[in-house]
């Protein structure tokens, strides 16, 4: 064995922690706090509420609220532009994936020159400090706050890809499941399946390591147990409370392991499709994705399948059981007639779209349980697209 462990981040976590933002030790005295264009923040209460408490801090707030679902390149420049006119010395992400990722795009480029695909495509040297990153996750699903990730749209070239440095690492997370109950039931499903893909990728990678392994098993058996329960009553707290640490404790997957093709597939299709939400793409790939690995190289899954099969209730006496378990969980949430065909997606852009997710996030498939190739990619793509 031989890996390295490395998650700084402080977690606080449960019911009705975020009214610890009036009281903690905050990393500075003004903050750009970062938001989608959606109306959820705002009408819930939560913004008034974070920028209340960050007053009875000692601390200022400025506001960014132009982040998209699937978020982009000149929005993160915009909200650094502004953080910088601002002299704002720390950034929070309130929301979801699309915030919460952007908060730390923006942190990095508040002081750092050039555009932000300087520092993700082109690998520039990151030589200025990175602003410090307040993580306010209001769905289960992600795990951003708990890993160094943040994943990014160029939409002039099409390029959807996912950077992370320890330095974005948030420096703390404020994970209260009484924010999440307001998350409509089919959002619910999207997010918690994203959060059960990176334990399930985590979990097969190369890099998986012992730690990384407990915690996705672990993620894996909440999400099937708990996921259903949650779409079908959003209020259903203790439900809310297991996705919640399941999705954070996904995201330490992330970070002491890592996700595989799968995501690098998805971020093709949504890279082209923005309006499909990224749990939606990966349901739609999920089955024959992970039908594939096992017919190209069942040595290589073969036992790890079976733990996963044992995680969501199955004997895990066959491979195919886990197959089967995520087929059943699908349904059990209803996304069992979800069509990528639905977002405009055409078989006949299979091969483009595998040749982008190679191009865009080529890296993963090197840390894939087996080698998959652009023809086995356009396959299992093409058979994603009903």
């Amino acid at each position: 064995m031989r890996f390295d462990f490395y998650i700084p981040t402080k977690i606080l976590f449960g019911c009705g922690r975020l009214q610890e933002l009036s009281k903690i030790a905050l990393p500075g005295k003004k903050a750009l706090i970062v938001i989608t264009n959606g109306k959820s923040m705002k009408n819930l209460g939560y913004l008034a509420r974070v920028e209340e408490y960050l007053k009875q801090n000692g601390a200022q707030s400025v506001l960014f609220d132009k982040i998209l679902p699937n978020p982009i390149q000149e929005h993160v420049m915009e909200a650094a532009e502004l953080a910088r006119n601002e002299n704002c010395d720390f950034i929070i992400g309130l929301g979801g994936g699309s915030a919460i990722d952007s908060a730390k795009s923006i942190a990095l480029m508040v002081r750092n020159p050039g555009t932000y695909w300087d520092y993700v495509k082109s690998g520039k040297a990151i030589k200025e400090t990175v602003l410090p990153v307040i993580a306010i996750p209001t769905t289960a699903g992600t795990g951003t706050e708990s890993d160094p990730w943040t994943v990014i749209t160029n939409p002039q070239t099409n390029e959807k890809i996912g950077f992370g440095i320890a330095e974005l690492f948030p420096k703390i997370a404020i994970v209260d499941p009484e924010l999440m109950t307001s998350v409509p039931s089919h959002l619910t499903a999207y997010q918690g399946m994203d959060a059960f893909f990176h334990s399930a990728e985590g979990y097969l990678a190369k890099v998986a390591q012992p730690i990384s392994d407990v915690m996705a098993l672990d993620s894996i058996r909440r999400i099937k147990n708990f996921l259903p329960s949650a779409v079908k009553d959003g209020k259903n707290i203790h439900a809310r409370e297991e996705l919640a640490w399941a999705s954070t404790q996904a995201g330490m997957v992330e970070s002491t392991s890592c996700c595989i093709s799968e995501h690098s597939m998805e971020h093709a299709l949504s890279a082209f499709y923005p309006e499909l939400p990224h749990g939606a793409g990966l349901v739609a790939l999920s089955v024959p994705y992970f039908s594939y690995l096992l017919q190209k190289d069942r040595q290589s899954v073969e036992n790890r399948y079976k733990e996963m099969a044992k995680a969501m209730g199955k004997k895990g006496e066959k491979a195919e059981e886990f197959v089967t378990a995520l087929q059943e969980l699908i349904a059990a949430i209803g996304l069992s007639e979800l069509k990528l065909s639905d977002w405009g997606i055409k078989k006949e852009e299979a091969e483009k779209l595998a040749a982008n997710s190679f191009e865009a996030m080529g890296s993963l498939y090197d840390l894939d349980p087996t080698g998959l190739s652009l023809n086995d990619a356009t396959c299992i793509i093409r058979e994603a697209i009903r």
